[in-house]
């Protein structure tokens, strides 16, 4: 979203501080908000600039809560709506074609309820007060993945595990569901059970996904909190749903009534569900349902063929965020618990699905930090023919978020490892992927007074006071970053000769804009979504136009952009700092701050005209080449929504050129200032410099630890030499799952078989193995053979009886030659 100038500037010039409303066509929001023209404004920079026209928060909506499971059935108000006390009903319509029911209340606040949905992310919304004659208000919804909301807004499966083996071996009895009653406050429930498939031929436009209303598993009981029940087969017809999900709503509601006030509880393996023939002979049961789906896999196309490889390490798959991101399954933050990864002690997801079939990549690592793989472990790492977290334009299979991951690879697993035991046909249709072809992305950095480290490894420093690119690629992607850099005030009250970044914006192509930045007298981040100030406290990882955003703390935000660049910002005293990771495909495709990503660092200083500064520029130099590269008001990504920020940045020229910062070469300090600060600052140069500009220890420590946080990263993405798996001998075994250089694998062979090659086998860094895989020949080796003779002795007799033929043979040499001439 660029914004227009011009429009803006005169809206600005028009209206002074403070609400205001004006007479005329163009006075309301009806039908107008996000405009910025007119008489008074509808977008959201308004409220801080005191310009929205009267009726704002009657068009343009609150809603609270503003998020919900993609599930629906969760109650928000929209705040601040003048109810007209009519006779007419109030409608809710999302997407343009999901209509609910709301309601007005006994404060006559008007409620809305979230529908079903069959995607996530920012869903746009309309209400209308006059029974769906007219659509005149406007909000947003954030449809959020299942698993992505809070415990509490959901019901829960006591021993969740119990319920979805529910009908195996030994597996039998009650089965119990509890809920938070003030989430769904009304006397009596109905608890219903609803399935969950997908219909229509693979890939072809008539591949559909359904929610079905199935049956009650209780009706008008009294809302408790608790319920159990012991499981019955359900009928012949309700047999085909293997994946589904119960839903607790009010009794007065009939059964299986759309978009209704409801608790879902997590989508699972209706195992609880199933016929007599499954509680019969559960293995052979889910032994049919591998080999079916294992048929249907094989006429499938292969969608591992456009994954991008795994990372080769721990340390790499952690470093990567712009691409990869925890599978919250298998999380080293919180304790490794990874039930279907046996072995491992964190897994990644990748980012974003494939581009033709909706698909996604998962890399699970050992405590040793090296990936585990299928073919050695069930607990390895499966990539997934539909993404867990799904696919745009969703709603269709295999990009259903959570859905269609669980019918093509989750419920699939259920079949072959959990009830039956056919892993090795799940496996060999899932396998790991290795890293041979994995190259780590580039990294550059910005942070402190601002000092920067460019793609190439170019470390400069630049105090401008104003908006510049700090990265783009129009001939790429049109990725496009920009920083704003603000003078730091010292303790005393003087405005230091030195500057920092206070907000960094970002768009790739027509995504939206993401801006992060420091908010005056208040700790934490603020985070922009195409100018409107977003709210964390319910959501922390949202799915937006062609990015995904994730805050898991106040301090931090990360952004993962559709063609896998990722950009981390947070906060390092009283500045931000900036990481930005691009894949290879950037090389020879970026501008700005951050340099020219090409593996050469003479051309990191090259100007918008094309020339290029000498690697050894002064100081001034650097400064003008940073003030070269100041933002065009036509393009900022930036939201002004105070009068300070439109007073400094908007009006004024976007680099400030009567600042005049504290140049590093026109200092000369005493040689024992110089060692005192390079023992302050372990002698990092930004760090010193930090010091001379700001005159505080706390600034420069924060730089020094920023500073230390980009190297730390950029040792964590070096690139390392895979020889990829190597598979153990037929009839034969191997040591060793390590498979980067110098690692070393052994072979064996089983009972009856010799080996017939070399023992070992080493990753040379050439990426290849000294040795293939030997052989396992039938026949016994000299070992072998020994065992035999001497089987019924044991092995302490075995060394006892080699030992004494061993003297003996010695002391027969010694007489030998003592006799000798």
């Amino acid at each position: 979203m660029k914004l227009a100038l011009l429009p803006w500037t005169l809206m600005l010039l028009a209206t002074v501080p403070g609400p205001r409303c004006i007479a005329g066509a163009q006075a309301s929001c009806s039908l107008r908000c996000g405009k910025q023209d007119g008489l008074c404004s509808c977008h959201p920079t308004c409220s801080g600039l005191g310009t929205c026209c009267e009726d704002f928060l009657n068009y343009c909506l609150e809603i609270s809560p503003s998020s919900g499971s993609m599930m629906g059935g969760k109650d928000f108000v929209v705040q601040h709506l003048k109810w007209p006390h009519s006779t007419d009903g109030v409608i809710c319509r999302f997407k343009e074609s999901i209509q609910t029911l709301g309601y007005v209340d006994s404060l006559n606040q008007v409620h809305c309820i979230s529908p079903l949905l069959y995607e996530s992310g920012q869903v746009p919304f309309t209400v209308s007060l006059d029974n769906g004659r007219s659509f005149l208000r406007a909000g947003t919804w954030l449809a959020a993945h299942p698993y992505k909301v809070s415990e509490s807004e959901k019901s829960q499966l006591e021993n969740e595990t119990y319920w979805q083996y529910y009908g195996t071996s030994d597996t039998m009895g009650n089965l119990s569901l509890t809920w938070n009653v003030s989430m769904l406050p009304v006397p009596a429930v109905t608890i219903e059970l609803w399935g969950y498939e997908e219909t229509g031929k693979p890939y072809s436009e008539n591949w559909t996904a359904k929610w079905s209303y199935l049956y009650p598993l209780a009706t008008n009981i009294p809302n408790t909190g608790f319920f159990t029940f012991t499981p019955k087969p359900a009928s012949p017809e309700y047999q085909r749903w293997k994946v589904g999900a119960l839903r607790i709503i009010s009794s007065k509601n009939y059964a299986g009534q759309q978009d209704v006030q409801a608790l879902w509880t997590n989508d699972h393996a209706l195992a609880w569900h199933l016929g007599d023939d499954f509680r019969a002979d559960s293995v052979a049961w889910a032994r049919a349902q591998c080999l079916a789906w294992e048929a249907l896999e094989d006429q499938l196309p292969n969608f591992l063929e456009e994954l991008p490889d795994c990372p080769c390490t721990l340390a790499q798959a952690r470093a990567d965020s712009g691409r990869f991101f925890t599978d919250y399954g298998c999380d080293i933050e919180h304790g490794s618990v990874c039930t279907y990864h046996p072995g491992a002690v964190h897994c990644v997801r990748s980012v974003q699905a494939s581009p033709r079939y909706g698909s996604g990549q998962q890399c699970c690592y050992t405590a040793a930090g090296t990936q585990l793989l299928t073919w050695d472990s069930t607990g390895g790492s499966t990539p997934d023919r539909g993404h867990d977290w799904g696919a745009p334009p969703y709603r269709t299979p295999p990009r259903v978020p959570g859905m269609s991951h669980w019918l093509y690879d989750v419920i699939s697993f259920y079949y072959c490892c959990l009830w039956a035991p056919e892993c090795s046909r799940y496996m060999r249709r899932r396998p790991s992927s290795d890293c041979r072809s994995y190259r780590p992305p580039r990294l550059a950095s910005a942070f402190g007074d601002p000092h920067f480290v460019t793609f190439d490894g170019t470390g400069f420093s630049f105090s401008g006071k104003g908006e510049y690119v700090l990265l783009e690629s129009s001939s790429l992607t049109d990725l496009r970053v920009q920083g704003r850099a603000q003078p730091w005030t010292m303790p005393n009250g003087t405005q230091a000769r030195g500057t920092g970044l206070t907000a960094v914006a970002v768009q790739e192509g027509n995504s939206d804009v993401i801006e992060v930045r420091l908010p005056g007298g208040s700790r934490g981040l603020e985070v922009l979504l195409n100018h409107r100030v977003l709210n964390f406290t319910e959501q922390n990882w949202m799915d937006l136009k062609g990015m995904f955003l994730s805050v898991a703390s106040e301090d931090k935000a990360s952004i993962m952009l559709s063609s896998g660049a990722g950009l981390e910002v947070g906060i390092q005293g009283p500045f931000l700092s900036v990481t930005v990771l691009l894949p290879d495909k950037f090389l020879t495709h970026t501008r700005g701050l951050l340099g020219t990503m090409n593996d050469n660092p003479k051309d990191d200083f090259t100007l918008r005209d094309g020339q290029v500064l000498p690697p050894n520029a002064s100081s001034q130099q650097l400064f003008q080449f940073g003030a070269n590269w100041a933002v065009p008001n036509t393009s900022s990504l930036f939201t002004y929504d105070s009068w300070i920020l439109v007073t400094t940045f908007l009006d004024k020229p976007k680099h400030d050129p009567n600042f005049k910062p504290l140049f590093p070469d026109g200092i000369t300090l005493s040689p024992s200032q110089a060692e005192g600060l390079a023992r302050v600052c372990e002698n990092d140069r930004f760090c010193i410099l930090d010091v001379m500009s700001t005159g505080s220890l706390s600034v420069a420590n924060a730089t020094r630890n920023a500073h230390q946080l980009h190297q730390d990263r950029l040792k964590s993405l070096q690139p390392v030499v895979s020889c990829g798996w190597l598979p153990p001998p037929s009839n034969g075994h191997k040591e060793g799952l390590k498979y980067l250089v110098g690692a070393v694998v052994r072979f064996g062979c089983n009972s009856g078989y010799s080996l017939a090659g070399s023992e070992t086998s080493t990753c040379r860094a050439d990426g290849t193995w000294s040795t293939p895989t030997p052989e396992c020949q039938p026949g016994r080796s000299y070992t072998v053979l020994l065992s035999i003779i001497f089987g019924g002795l044991g092995i302490v007799a075995l060394i006892s009886i080699l030992y004494m033929l061993l003297r003996h043979r010695r002391k027969s040499n010694r007489t030998m030659w003592s006799s000798q001439p």
